[in-house]
C-alpha cells in the first residue's frame, strides 16, 4: 500500500501553561497543506527482521529505531502480535525539524496504513490514542482537517475554516531549532486574542490577532530569520508567520507571487503551493 503523508501549518501557537506531566498546554489551529512525503508498506518474508526501514529524498536525522514510522509499527505490534514482518519505504519531501509536522504525519499515516492493510479494526478514537503515544502532533494527522488544538495537541476540535484557492509559500532556511531550547525561552500565558475566534476574522486582520509565541525568541536568536517574514509581506502576503517552533515561515497570498530566483539564498527550501 502507498500513502502520501501531508504536513501542516500552525495558525498561531500559544503556550498557555506547564503541566504536571512535564508537557505544556497549547492553543493553535492546525491546517493540513498539500506538501507530501511518500510512504509504502509491503509484507516482508517472515524470516526477516520485524520491520525493515529504508528512506530516500531529503535527509532524515537519527537512527532507524528513533524513526516514528518504525515506532508506530512496534507500538501496534505490542498489542497485535499477529502483525507480520513488513518493509517500510519513506521518500521525504517535507523538511525535518521545520515546524511542519512531517515526521508526525509519517508516524500517524503508518498507524492508519497498518490498521487498513491488516484489518486491525481500530476506530478513529483508538488511532488518536496510539498517535498521542508517538508524539503530541501525531493525533492531528488522524483527523487531518483544520482543527482547534488544545492540551498537548490531542484535544482536537474541527473548525469551519477554508483556505481553498489561496497560495502558500513556505520558506525554510535549513536551521534546526531545538524544541527544548525553544520552550525554555517562553513564559506560558493566555494569549490576548483567542485563536479559535480570531480565525473567523478576515485574513487581513490576522496579523494583529494571531501570534506564535515561539517566533519572537527564535527570530531574536537567529536575526536573519526576520527577513524571511518581511520578504513574504513585501511579496504581497495577506498573512505571514512562523509555523510550530520553527524554522519554517509561510505566507498566504490571494494570487501566486512572482519570486525572483535570487530572493532567498540557494540553500533555503522554498515551496509554492495552491491550497485545496
Amino acid at each position: 500500500m502507498l500513502l502520501f503523508p501531508n504536513c501542516k501549518i500552525n495558525l498561531g501557537l500559544n503556550i498557555t501553561g506547564k503541566r504536571a506531566d512535564g508537557y505544556h498546554n497549547l492553543q493553535s489551529v492546525f491546517v493540513p497543506i498539500p506538501l507530501h512525503d511518500a510512504l509504502e508498506i509491503i509484507p516482508a518474508p517472515q524470516a526477516a527482521a520485524p520491520v525493515n526501514f529504508t528512506c530516500t529524498g531529503l535527509p532524515v536525522a537519527g537512527d532507524e529505531t528513533s524513526n516514528l514510522c518504525v515506532k508506530a509499527y512496534h507500538l501496534l505490534k505490542s498489542d497485535f502480535p499477529q502483525l507480520p514482518a513488513i518493509s517500510i519505504h519513506l521518500h521525504k519531501a517535507i523538511p525535518m525539524g521545520a515546524g511542519l509536522g512531517g515526521g508526525s504525519a509519517d508516524g500517524a499515516f503508518v498507524l492508519q496504513l497498518l490498521n487498513d492493510r491488516f484489518r486491525l479494526g481500530l476506530t478513529e478514537v483508538q488511532l488518536i490514542q496510539y498517535a498521542l503515544r508517538l508524539g503530541s502532533d501525531c493525533p492531528f494527522f488522524i483527523i487531518n482537517k483544520p482543527c482547534f488544538t488544545e492540551g498537548r495537541g490531542e484535544l482536537l476540535t474541527p473548525v469551519n475554516l477554508t483556505l481553498k484557492g489561496y497560495t502558500i509559500v513556505l520558506v525554510n532556511p535549513g536551521i534546526h531549532i531545538p524544541t527544548g531550547w525553544a520552550f525554555a525561552q517562553l513564559t506560558p500565558a493566555m494569549p490576548a486574542h483567542n485563536i479559535k475566534e480570531a480565525i473567523n476574522q478576515p485574513i487581513a486582520n490576522w496579523k494583529e490577532l494571531i501570534t506564535n509565541d515561539f517566533e519572537q525568541p527564535v527570530v531574536k536568536n537567529y536575526p536573519g530569520m526576520q527577513n524571511i517574514k518581511s520578504m513574504l509581506y513585501q511579496l504581497g502576503a495577506v498573512y505571514a508567520a512562523m509555523s510550530g517552533s520553527g524554522s519554517t515561515f509561510y505566507g498566504l497570498f490571494t494570487s501566486p507571487p512572482q519570486i525572483a530566483a535570487n530572493l532567498f539564498p540557494k540553500h533555503y527550501f522554498v515551496k509554492q503551493l495552491v491550497l485545496e
